[in-house]
């Protein structure tokens, strides 16, 4: 997620599958998805709003659309035709309403409650990097074979990544795109396995090639650069390892350069792009902004979460696999409430109560998304970490510095990776709990070049560490359950069909 680590701003997710496709009455095309790029002309000191205008996908149905929304006081800025997928931008008040009632179109809303304003940036938040002097600590418990500050990396032992990596530590064949706060491709852990042609800026929805684009605004925006260098940090006797030290990483920055959120359109952008390069991996820790969860009886709401379900599916489609984080709230996703208080998170905020299984988190929530839950040390829930029966497929080390400490030169609970600059610094989230299955998914990739997303989602399934329920989950011992497990050893709340294992993956 951005603005790391918030509570609210990682990926919640409950599975939707067939049912939320039907409702929105979407299957995607086969063919490419390649953006039509198009401008009108409007008053530039008009407030304006981002909008996504969801269609039929026949050449007259758009064409005609594109037609009425200039007439409703729009301008096309790009339109994604082989999926129906329109984003404009129009000053009128009342051009969502107005656009709605005109045939062909399936559904339409503003996808922002602020004007577009003019770009800045702003910082996300701090992060404990590793000093000089802290990383030589590390460096002198090394062990023969492995990377300088590999004995802080808990994580990879955890999940066996250390002994996968000796084994196959995967293809350069692979790519796994982090749609995210853009990545320093040239860290030195980082650019051996950089893809530049897999990578882009999707801010506005518009894809941007070129060079550099993908990067950071800023090294505040170190996000992105840390989830990559969990994925596919290089064993070059340079800093830490990565998952999947063999295959590649690419970046799409989906962030606004003003706020740091990631908006519709972005998103959009960034699945199409991922599909039509030949990604076969993305990593999502985020949710889509601006709200925490986007209600069906919303018009505004619905579109969001039709037009990025119309992206991601048809990337499927292209034989993309999407991973996705469960969230920092603790919450039970498949409880029958939960409270929003963060939401629009571009605006003012309104307290709303709503149910998970009505009002859908994007892009977890969507149809073949695979939702990861956070674990620490000890392979228990991360405190933070969201949770739900029904709703978690897979566990991952995401990190807890609270109750679960390694026994490692820093004794830092947290997952150590790459940050912007040449840097390393320790952050903890389901954030970083994707990461690792995003890469234990691409090393089956690896070792099944032919296997689709749905035959990839099952495998990283079948292949991961059945993990019971605690016997008590009172984290902090005062006498209360922190939160409640529901399940069998072999499917849970907790941790879905268990904890991804990376051995495994390359050896059974």
């Amino acid at each position: 997620m951005a603005h790391l680590p918030s509570r609210r701003r990682l990926a919640l997710a409950v599975p939707v599958v067939l049912s939320l496709t039907a409702s929105l009455g979407f299957v995607p095309a086969v063919a490419s998805a390649a953006p039509v790029a198009e401008s009108a002309a409007q008053a530039e000191d008009a407030p304006k709003l981002s909008y996504v205008v969801n269609t039929k996908t026949d050449h007259r149905t758009l064409e005609s659309v594109k037609k009425a929304i200039a007439a409703a006081g729009g301008s096309v800025v790009i339109s994604y035709d082989k999926i129906g997928v329109i984003v404009a931008h129009s000053a009128n008040p009342d051009f969502g309403k107005q656009i709605r009632t005109v045939h062909g179109v399936q559904s339409a809303g503003a996808t922002r409650t602020a004007p577009l304003t003019p770009a800045s940036t702003t910082e996300e938040g701090a992060v404990d990097y590793l000093t000089a002097a802290e990383a030589a600590k590390v460096e002198a418990a090394a062990t023969p074979g492995s990377e300088p500050l590999e004995a802080d990396q808990w994580d990879l032992r955890a999940i066996g990544a250390d002994k996968a990596a000796a084994i196959n530590p995967g293809s350069s064949k692979v790519t796994v795109a982090v749609i995210d706060t853009g990545v320093d491709d040239t860290h030195p852990d980082i650019a051996p396995n950089f893809s530049r042609s897999q990578s882009a800026n999707c801010d506005g929805g518009v894809p941007d090639t070129s060079e550099g684009s993908w990067r950071p605004y800023t090294p505040q925006d170190y996000h992105g650069t840390h989830v990559a260098g969990e994925i596919a940090a290089a064993r070059n006797g340079v800093g830490v390892a990565g998952v999947a030290p063999g295959v590649k990483v690419s970046a799409i920055n989906v962030t606004d350069r003003k706020n740091g959120l990631f908006y519709p359109e972005s998103v959009v952008c960034a699945f199409v792009f991922a599909a039509d390069h030949g990604v076969e991996i993305t990593n999502n820790s985020y949710y889509v902004d601006p709200w925490l969860y986007n209600c069906m009886d919303d018009p505004d709401q619905k579109a969001i979460v039709d037009a990025v379900n119309r992206a991601q599916l048809y990337a499927q489609k292209k034989g993309t696999l999407s991973l996705a984080s469960a969230g920092n709230s603790n919450d039970d996703l498949d409880a029958d409430a939960i409270l929003d208080d963060s939401s629009p998170d571009d605006s003012t905020a309104v307290e709303r109560t709503i149910d998970p299984h009505e009002c859908y988190d994007v892009p977890t929530q969507l149809p073949g998304v695979v939702t990861v839950s956070a674990t620490g040390v000890q392979n228990l829930k991360s405190y933070y970490s969201s949770y739900g029966k029904g709703v978690v497929d897979v566990a991952a080390p995401g990190g807890d510095r609270r109750y679960q400490l390694p026994d490692t030169p820093s004794k830092d609970g947290r997952i150590l990776s790459t940050m912007p600059n040449g840097g390393y610094g320790f952050l903890q989230g389901t954030s970083m709990a994707a990461p690792h299955a995003s890469a234990v998914a691409a090393l089956l990739k690896s070792k099944h070049p032919w296997a689709t997303p749905g035959a990839l989602q099952a495998m990283l399934k079948a292949q991961a560490d059945p993990t019971a329920c605690p016997e008590s989950y009172d984290q902090n011992g005062d006498g209360t359950q922190d939160a409640t497990c529901v399940g069998g050893p072999q499917y849970n709340g907790f941790y879905g069909f268990g904890i991804v294992n990376a051995l495994d993956a390359v050896t059974k």
